[in-house]
Order: C-alpha cells, then sequence, then structure tokens
C-alpha cells in the first residue's frame, strides 16, 4: 500500500514536470492564453476586493490593565467607508474579530476583504504586542447595522465592542 501511494506521488511529480506541448512563438497569444487572461482580470474587478477609506479613520484603544481587559471606546458610530483604527495601548497581545455567524454573506466577504494585510484568519486580525502598533480596518462598502466584535485572546474577559455603521 504505501509503494502505491509513493508511485502515485512520484508519477504526479514527473507529468507535472514534463508539462510538454508546442512552445508558442514569443508575443503571440493564443486562443487559450486569452481564455485563461479573461477570467482573471474579470476577478481582478470582483467583490470581496478591499475598498478604501473615504471618510473619516476613527481610533479605538485595546486595552489590558488593573481595570480590566476593553476597547476604548467599545461603541462607537461611524459612516459607511469611513476607517476604524485600533491601537494596541497595554495587556496585549490583542487582535481584532468578528463573529461571521451574525453577518450576511456579502457583509462578511467584504468586511473579510476589508482587513487587507492585516487578516490573520477570516474576519480576524493578527495579533499585536506592542504598544502603538495597530490594525486599521475600512468599512468601505459595508452596509448600514450594528457589528460586533472582540478581541479573541480577551473575549472570555469581555473584551467586546460595537461599531454601528449609519
Amino acid at each position: 500500500m504505501r509503494f502505491i501511494g509513493s508511485a502515485l506521488v512520484a508519477s504526479a511529480i514527473v507529468l507535472g514536470a514534463c508539462g510538454g506541448g508546442e512552445k508558442a512563438p514569443e508575443g503571440a497569444a493564443t486562443a487559450d492564453t486569452a481564455a485563461v487572461a479573461a477570467p482573471a482580470a474579470a476577478a481582478a474587478a470582483t467583490p470581496g476586493a478591499a475598498a478604501p477609506i473615504t471618510g473619516t479613520t476613527h481610533e479605538i484603544k485595546m486595552v489590558g490593565d488593573d481595570k480590566g481587559y476593553r476597547f476604548e471606546p467599545a461603541n462607537l458610530t461611524i459612516k459607511a467607508g469611513d476607517g476604524v483604527k485600533f491601537v494596541m495601548v497595554t495587556g496585549g497581545p490583542h487582535n481584532v474579530a468578528f463573529d461571521g455567524t451574525t453577518l450576511a454573506a456579502d457583509v462578511k466577504a467584504q468586511l473579510d476583504a476589508n482587513f487587507g494585510t492585516e487578516r490573520m484568519a477570516e474576519l480576524s486580525s493578527n495579533m499585536k504586542m506592542n504598544a502603538g502598533e495597530s490594525i486599521t480596518i475600512s468599512f468601505g462598502g459595508i452596509k448600514a447595522g450594528k457589528y460586533a466584535f472582540n478581541c479573541t485572546p480577551h473575549r472570555a474577559m469581555t473584551m467586546k465592542g460595537e461599531i454601528t455603521v449609519q
């Protein structure tokens, strides 16, 4: 059984390396390459791309001290297109996460995309360890509504908040 698995893997490697076929002259586009390029260009313009911040960027502090773990302010009202900058102050590590089970599919996809390079997992930012580090999330393309968020490592310690988009 082990031999068959090894043989399959080796065959796949050999076949993948031997792509075969004729090489098209340089600069010549074939029907196959044009067919592949068209969907790739369409995918770049599809929903789910990060939306830019077109309004005000608001700041929320991530704090952990003798008073507990919290976001300051914990509740914030913004306009669609605004951004929210979460700044690590003390008591890390901290991150920002939204519960995907409470979001409509289109909002979930857009909000997830809006994490940009700060995204660690679906609807969750990477961890911030040092004071002054920050996470900025765009609310461009996000419908009006209330969006609960939390700090994953400190959720059980009630480090939660809510952003209301008008």
